[in-house]
């Protein structure tokens, strides 16, 4: 088969495109612009289009589909010639979709943790050896690609995301993938450009829990009043399977598990992980992975890429980075870190980059996010706010939506820098959340300060 994409640069489309490459499929492409790590990893597979923009030349009867990419626009030349030749053009969750319906599908939803949970999952996979097909949102360590898709694998494992498939197709990813087996982690508002009410934004979920097969399952977080009001309250004919944090300690900075077997020390931390773990181990049981296999794989886990991840330690401080930006996840990981250093003071960092997050009305839902950090401080560069084209934020607006009096609010990148490496980082933790880059911050430069102490 011979497949295209239009956008192909993008994080989830170009590793499909090395998925399809690695499977046998003739595989070409257009975008605009691409960046690295894509742009090299295309190159490496002979994949990387020889020019940047769109040529609808390219396009012809003889492709067997179109792949479209959600940074393509609804008036794409090369999706208006694909259009006019007649050509079958897929979203992205579409094709998975088609690529898998034939397999027992496993679908992991939630407004958080998702992308972790899908992690812990193929991680235990892979190390009992047990083969299967594959969509997560990271890069994970022991594997190629963050998608793999084969012929002969029975299962699949994908990460349900809820923002929108396609330019020209509306409906949120997760609900094309018809699941057998789902787990929904937690529903907080979030996308409010695509959502623009909480009731909208819930609803998407009762949609996915309605999606699936009949005789299927949904695992889901009873301890989020939400998740576990959506579920109950769903007509589907499925089995409904709840799952709760486990008991856990924390000891001299690591963290201990409870098990049937007794207590087991693990690399992952924080409440919200532990409750990751509980849901991805019903899942792993689900699929015939007995419980012993399960603790005896997960020990050896440290997280997916971008998700807590610490990037530099000396021997009275650690620094970690964070992909949260969602005010949930800001107070999930913020609360995390804490307890797992409680004798340390924390410095917690938080960059403002999406568009909600620059929403007056949706900021109100940052109250109270960086309550547990010892020195709080935000990040936000004007230029971005004025790039989406959305009204000023002001620092006031802000301040007063933490609802922190000693919150310290940074718009240049230079300030914010200085701020990060003026502190004294004895008996100290410094955790930088964010979806950006924190203003160009050298991370490296950060771990030669951590090292000195």
């Amino acid at each position: 088969m011979h497949i295209h994409f239009i956008a192909i640069g993008g994080s989830a489309m170009h590793n499909l495109a090395l998925a399809l490459h690695h499977k046998g499929y003739t595989v070409s492409g257009s975008d605009d612009v691409i960046f690295e790590p894509s742009k090299t990893r295309l190159a490496a597979k002979g994949l990387l289009p020889e020019q940047f923009g769109w040529f609808p030349e390219k396009l012809n009867s003889n492709l067997d589909a179109i792949i479209l990419g959600m940074h393509a626009k609804a008036d794409n030349p090369e999706l208006l010639k694909a259009q006019e030749l007649g050509l079958k053009i897929f979203s992205y969750p579409e094709f998975l979709y088609e690529q898998s319906k034939n397999k027992t599908r496993v679908v992991i939803g939630g407004s958080h943790g998702k992308t972790t949970i899908t992690s812990m999952i193929l991680h235990v996979l892979n190390y009992h050896d047990r083969a299967v097909d594959f969509m997560v949102g990271a890069q994970l360590e022991g594997f190629d690609r963050m998608v793999h898709l084969t012929e002969e694998n029975d299962f699949i494992v994908l990460e349900g995301d809820e923002y929108l498939s396609s330019p020209i197709d509306r409906r949120p990813k997760f609900h094309l993938y018809k699941p057998n087996i789902a787990l929904l982690s937690g529903i907080a508002w979030d996308h409010i450009n695509v959502f623009p009410t909480y009731d909208n934004y819930v609803e998407q979920f009762r949609i996915f829990v309605d999606s699936i097969v009949k005789g299927g399952s949904i695992t889901y977080n009873e301890e989020d009043p939400e998740v576990d009001g959506v579920v109950k309250a769903s007509e589907n004919a499925i089995r409904k399977l709840p799952y709760n944090t486990p008991e856990y300690t924390v000891e001299n900075g690591q963290t201990i598990l409870e098990t049937p077997e007794g207590a087991m020390p693990i690399e992952v931390f924080g409440r919200h992980n532990l409750s990751n773990l509980a849901g991805a181990k019903w899942i792993c049981q689900n699929m015939g992975v007995d419980e012993d296999d399960f603790y005896e794989a997960i020990a050896s886990f440290k997280g997916a890429s971008k998700r807590l991840e610490k990037i530099a330690e000396g021997d009275t401080c650690v620094a970690f980075k964070d992909f949260a930006h969602s005010p949930s996840k800001v107070m999930a990981t913020t609360n995390a870190v804490k307890e797992q250093y409680p004798t340390r003071k924390l410095i917690a960092c938080l960059e403002l980059h999406t568009y909600s997050s620059f929403n007056p009305e949706f900021l109100k839902e940052y109250k109270g996010a960086l309550e547990a950090a010892d020195v709080a401080a935000v990040f936000y560069l004007p230029e971005s706010v004025r790039i989406k084209k959305l009204e000023e934020v002001t620092e006031e607006q802000i301040s007063e939506a933490f609802e922190r009096d000693d919150l310290q609010i940074f718009t240049d990148s230079e300030d914010f820098k200085n701020f990060v490496f003026g502190q004294e980082y004895d008996n100290y933790v410094l955790l930088l959340m964010s979806s950006g880059n924190y203003g160009g911050l050298n991370l490296e430069e950060v771990k030669a300060l951590m090292e000195k102490y």
